[in-house]
């Protein structure tokens, strides 16, 4: 494959980072007519917002440059391999924004390619079959600051070792019999070049080939091939794999490919309040406690999606955080400013009652219903306005009253005006409780000469209330999420469970809704005025709504900004 299929209007990168600056290099010194990047998923867990930085940067090249970005699933390992996230992964990456068009492979494409190369390294005396153990070869391996041992069987002969390699391929072997490893040097002080192992069996079903082989290669034999085949230009990984260039390295230059490629690394997405192993996250959803992997708490793309993040603000946080060489850890606060900023331009305006305390104004009359019109968004003039019923009974927010105010409390109280917004003003003029002393009701009389939230004579109460017209209110299922751990850098102290934010969900029952809210499609995300940002949960029904909190509207990242 080659690697000029350039798209037909490059753009210019949108910003600088050291590994643009090298592709640009590239081009300009005629290495390469445009690059060509891949992103390479192991399809045995979901997505989360690591993997979109690394989407997002790969992807994002591509475009700038003119080049093409393949998706390729690293389906090495049929054994943690499921459809269902081969077509998570798919869905998530169009989801965020991005086509890989027909640039869709699987290593398991080139199996027969990788088993063939194999057989060369064999014949040239570059890699061996191995009885030894995984535990017995972990132990041979050495430390950091000692040499390994060679196996017993590193000095097979070529033929005895192609002879064990076909019995392995034909499933002679149980499970853990064989494996094929690299002849390189068991004294490297890089322990990665320490005779590593290409190929294991493993008798399992694969998703895409069947029962075609029961061996397969690791990542470290199947990925730089994958990218040679494939002639990617720039194989972008995380630093973590910084380690694994020089085999990277050592397997293109031993291996007859038709493409050298080159690896780079860049520091992985570290983000407070937040953990990005995968290991963990399926334990989380295996050991149930969370909803599963699109849970609106976990940091997975499909939990995000689900909690009403917009792509655009995960991309735009993807460029704010930028490519560096050096880890670092991001304050999950700017993730949220990203957020806030895309939903503030783009989601609609409407009403919702949480906590909700019915008022009922004594002077208006019964029977009448009043439309009052509000702006859908005063952020967008072309959202226009939406007719909101007004009548005699109102839900207002319980904490929106106080019987008796604290200093600085400038809502509803007995005798006290407040405006409703887009309404009228309405002074409270009693109370009704239960017999616990609970207030279940509020009397208040409105002044007619006030609509639209307005007064003739100047009046100007000191605070703004939300209603929702309690004839024409809908019930809903609200769930308000909280970061999943309790402390910004989880585990810390060695237990990631012991961290978990028993408060992460709390569902509120009984939430009163706007009416024209009961017709906001999954995956929209609007604005309860004076509550922050919701979005319908995929459990939701016409006959039992169920919205999820994306957000509060209170900004933190943006105070931190505003101070310098």
């Amino acid at each position: 494959m080659s690697p000029e299929s350039p798209s037909p209007t490059p753009t210019a990168p949108e910003r600088s980072d050291f590994i643009r600056d090298i592709v640009a290099a590239d081009i300009a010194a005629g290495r390469i007519t445009a690059p060509v990047t891949r992103f390479p998923p192991e399809p045995n867990g979901y997505l989360h917002i690591g993997h979109a930085k690394s989407i997002c940067l790969n992807f994002g090249i591509a475009k700038e440059f003119g080049g093409t970005c393949n998706l390729r699933f690293d389906d090495t390992n049929p054994v943690k391999e499921e459809q269902e996230y081969i077509d998570s992964i798919m869905a998530d990456v169009r989801w965020l924004g991005f086509d890989w068009g027909d640039n869709l492979f699987h290593a398991s494409d080139y199996f027969d390619q990788l088993y063939a190369w194999a057989v060369h390294l064999i014949e040239h005396g570059d890699a061996f079959v191995d009885d030894l153990s995984a535990d017995e070869i972990r132990e041979t391996r050495g430390t950091l600051t000692s040499p390994g041992t060679n196996s017993p069987f590193r000095d097979r002969s070529v033929e005895e070792n192609l002879d064990l390699f076909a019995r392995m391929r034909a499933g002679e072997f149980e499970n853990g019999a064989r494996v094929l490893r690299a002849k390189i040097d068991m004294a490297s002080p890089n322990i990665n070049l320490r005779d590593p192992v290409l190929y294991r069996i493993v008798h399992a079903t694969h998703p895409r080939t069947g029962d075609t082989w029961c061996i397969y290669p690791t990542y470290d034999f199947a990925h730089g091939q994958s990218d040679a085949i494939e002639g990617v230009t720039h194989s972008i990984c995380t630093l973590e794999f910084e380690v694994h260039r020089p085999l990277y390295d050592w397997l293109v230059e031993h291996l007859p490919v038709p493409h050298v490629p080159h690896q780079y690394e860049f520091a992985r997405l570290n983000i407070t309040y937040t953990v990005l192993s995968k290991r963990f996250l399926l334990k989380l959803v295996q050991d149930g406690f969370v909803r599963g992997w699109d849970d609106p708490r976990m940091p997975t793309i499909s939990g995000l999606r689900r909690r009403g993040f917009p792509a655009e603000g995960i991309r735009n946080f993807a460029t704010e955080v930028g490519v560096a060489k050096a880890d670092a850890t991001h304050d999950v606060a700017l993730l949220e400013h990203e957020v806030r900023d895309v939903l503030n331009r783009t989601s609609q305006r409407r009403f919702g009652v949480l906590d909700p305390i019915k008022v009922v104004i004594e002077n208006f009359p019964d029977d009448l219903v009043e439309t009052m019109e509000v702006v859908n968004n005063p952020e967008d003039p072309s959202a226009g306005e939406r007719a909101v019923p007004f009548s005699r009974e109102l839900w207002i927010e319980r904490d929106d009253f106080m019987e008796e105010p604290a200093p600085k409390f400038f809502r509803l109280a007995p005798g006290r005006e407040v405006r409703l917004r887009n309404a009228y003003f309405i002074t409270c003029t009693g109370v009704e409780k239960d017999a616990s002393g609970r207030v279940v009701e509020l009397r208040a009389t409105y002044d007619p000469a006030t609509r639209g939230g307005d007064s003739p004579d100047g009046r100007r109460p000191k605070a703004t209330l939300h209603w929702v017209s309690a004839r024409h209110a809908v019930p809903a299922e609200v769930r308000l999420y909280d970061y999943l751990f309790t402390r910004p850098d989880p585990g810390v102290g060695g237990d990631l469970l012991a961290d978990l934010n028993p408060d992460s969900e709390r569902i509120v029952t009984g939430a009163m809704l706007e009416a024209s809210l009961a017709k906001v499609p999954v995956g929209e995300t609007v604005q309860f005025e004076r509550l922050g940002y919701f979005t319908p949960d995929v459990d939701s029904r016409p006959d039992a709504l169920v919205f999820n909190r994306t957000l509060t509207l209170k900004d933190t990242w943006a105070k931190v900004q505003a101070k310098g």
